[in-house]
């Protein structure tokens, strides 16, 4: 930070909730979660589809704390959890069989974020 430049906090109101609530749970894979969410926008995950066919098994579920856009192809039974999903990887995701959650349905799905893994 330059002398004289303020730095930003945070005003999405969904972000700040999300981070509140994160931060309250006991387990470290939401407090992570927490703590990546809490730095500044530009550096959130971007993950596309490509990478999370790479690295992602049939089965899994998966943490993107940013984005997930839709380069790529994904051939497997996903789980995916982000802040946002482009339109394209929305589709691919679904058309796989698949799952998009925004990140409160998954806290509420899995409170204990229990076989989830982060990417980004």
């Amino acid at each position: 930070m330059r002398n004289g430049e303020k730095m930003k906090k945070k005003t999405n109101p969904k972000i700040l909730k999300l981070i509140e609530e994160l931060s309250n749970k006991k387990e470290k894979i939401w407090k992570d979660i927490a703590e990546r969410l809490s730095k500044p926008r530009r550096n959130y995950a971007v993950v596309n589809i490509a990478e999370i066919n790479r690295y992602g098994k049939n089965g899994d579920v998966i943490i993107v704390p940013g984005k997930v856009l839709g380069y790529g192809d994904l051939d497997k039974k996903i789980i995916v959890s982000a802040l946002s999903f482009s339109s394209e990887a929305r589709k691919k995701i679904i058309g796989a069989k698949g799952k998009c959650l925004e990140m409160e349905e998954l806290l509420k799905e899995n409170p204990k974020g229990s076989n989830t893994r982060i990417f980004g």
